[in-house]
């Protein structure tokens, strides 16, 4: 898990995060792509469509996994699913 300075509130990494990875593991992370069809984003729907997990914990709050999917543009995973399926590569 990764540690909450370098979560951002509205899910994924921030650029703190991001730049702790390159520093450590040399990573080259970028920013969540939010629309359009660019090649990372039809991957990053192609493989949280098929993320198990609820959407929302106990609480009622959004879950990580649903926090992300918000941040790359995507409202559930059945809209990532569409979009990965409509956008990829054949």
């Amino acid at each position: 898990m990764v540690a909450k300075r370098f979560q951002s509130a509205a899910g994924g990494l921030n650029a703190a995060g991001r730049k702790h990875f390159k520093k450590t593991e040399g990573a080259n992370l970028k920013a969540p792509v939010k629309e359009g069809t660019n090649p990372r984003r039809v991957s990053f729907a192609a493989r949280f469509a098929g993320m198990k997990g609820p959407m929302k914990n106990e609480k009622g709050e959004p879950t990580r996994k649903a926090l992300a999917l918000k941040a790359w543009g995507f409202g559930s995973e059945s809209a990532a699913r569409n979009f990965a399926q409509r956008h990829k590569k054949t």
